[in-house]
């Protein structure tokens, strides 16, 4: 047995305590955790600057970009929204036995379905250390082990607050939280399908792609983070600036920063100038089509193919004229990852269109493109933005965590009395009552 398949095999057996643990006793768990993050954050710092040190090396040399050097850094301020989130994850209600379904078949035969823990989860992520926390957190609240691989880029950032949150005072089971830390242990992690019910990727494309294609381990997952944003012709042009810019400059390097804006032609010529002389304000390239050039002139640099479906992930827009709602939808379906997309408009009837034909995970009618995000949901967190339509689809948190089974309670009841000539019939009745399990719990 290898170190990873040791440390999942340990994960699996936590899982059936941690499963049924009570919701008070995992809220005072991640109250604990919350607690030790802050009265640890000096250390925690150290770590994020050796990482930073590191990091900048590595961007000297061209084998990183800024946008993850940016990424992997911590501050207090940043330390202090990370235990923020480990405290509201506590606040949220447990998805955890909750009765979805309830019928009553037949007299004293009653089925009820009710929500569970998925099992062990393994988490793969690059360059943010602050997501290690937020599965973490949320993995505990929905009753999952989880084991936990980092980028290189925060192994020591990961380390200390992987160990900080090992070694909280909360009484969980030994196990119930592992970290991975190499290349060759991530390959081993994916072969066991046996032990690990879920893998969740968080980072580039072709790095969840390669997990999705590596391993026969359920997938949830998202591999680009292409946004759009259409401004009408009906559009608030004062509002559309000011949504547009935020979109692109509030955080350019995650994965709801928008990648190109299309706008409606009759709206071009008044649009255009006010958009580029706010997006210089913060130097964004930005990289229009014919018609925008034709607008913007040298101020703009030339829209190319490559450009088309692209994520920037940096201060770098691109800027495209339609002549229609329809283009621009037919445009986003095409060309985006089914993330996150925007209409800018006064026009109920044409953000109703846009909003019930873009087939996006997130569709907005004047938002910010950045209100995706678990947090912002009301979601406590999130473990990761999924583009896919099985299971979870957009701003994963707890519920996204959850499975159900079926619990059938009966007095002696045999298939065969439902069978023949005298056979009895099912009531199928709804029950208006819940499962009992959260009643009998003891731990």
């Amino acid at each position: 047995m290898d170190e990873v398949e040791s440390k999942a095999s340990e994960a699996r057996i936590a899982y059936y305590v941690l499963a049924n643990l009570s919701t008070e006793s995992k809220n005072k768990a991640l109250d604990k955790i919350a607690e030790a993050i802050w009265a640890k954050r000096d250390s925690l710092l150290a770590s994020n600057r050796r990482d930073g040190e590191e990091s900048r090396r590595l961007l000297a040399r061209g084998d990183i970009s800024e946008a993850i050097l940016k990424r992997l850094q911590l501050d207090e301020g940043k330390v202090g929204g990370m235990v923020e989130m480990v405290k509201s994850v506590a606040r949220l209600e447990d998805p955890i036995g909750k009765t979805t379904y309830a019928v009553e078949l037949d007299d004293d035969l009653e089925l009820y379905r009710v929500t569970t823990p998925i099992g062990v989860i393994s988490f793969i992520f690059e360059s943010r250390p602050d997501a290690l926390s937020q599965i973490a957190s949320l993995c505990l609240k929905s009753g999952n082990s989880v084991l936990l691989k980092g980028g290189s880029e925060t192994k020591h950032s990961n380390k200390t607050l992987y160990e900080i949150i090992r070694d909280a005072d909360t009484s969980l089971p030994a196990g119930w939280i592992q970290l991975v830390e190499t290349r060759e242990d991530v390959r081993s992690l994916l072969s066991h399908d046996d032990l690990i019910d879920l893998v969740i990727p968080r980072g580039s494309n072709s790095f969840v792609k390669y997990i999705q294609s590596n391993t026969s381990i359920p997938v949830l997952g998202h591999s680009e983070g292409v946004c759009h944003i259409y401004v009408d012709d009906l559009a608030d042009l004062d509002m559309a600036v000011r949504v547009c810019f935020d979109s692109k400059v509030q955080y350019p390097s995650v994965c709801n920063a928008v990648d190109l804006i299309l706008i409606h032609k009759d709206v071009a010529g008044s649009f255009l100038p006010a958009l580029v002389e706010r997006m210089e304000t913060r130097n964004v390239e930005m990289r229009g089509d014919s018609l925008v050039c034709d607008v913007m002139g040298d101020r703009v640099k030339a829209l190319a193919d490559t450009d088309l479906g692209a994520e920037y992930l940096d201060y770098i827009v691109g800027l495209k004229v339609v002549d229609s709602l329809d283009e621009a939808v037919s445009y986003i379906n095409r060309y985006g990852s089914h993330h996150t997309d925007a209409i800018i408009t006064e026009n109920p009837e044409a953000a109703a269109m846009f909003m019930d034909y873009v087939d996006s995970a997130s569709v907005f009618w004047n938002a910010s493109t950045r209100f995706a995000d678990g947090y912002r949901y009301g979601l406590g967190s999130e473990v990761g933005i999924s583009t896919g339509k099985i299971h979870a689809r957009g701003p994963t948190g707890l519920e996204g965590l959850t499975s159900y089974k079926y619990y059938l309670k009966g007095s002696g009841n045999t298939v065969d009395e439902y069978i023949g000539d005298n056979k009895r019939e099912f009531k199928h009745q709804p029950l208006g009552k819940a499962w009992m399990n959260k009643k009998h719990r003891r731990i």
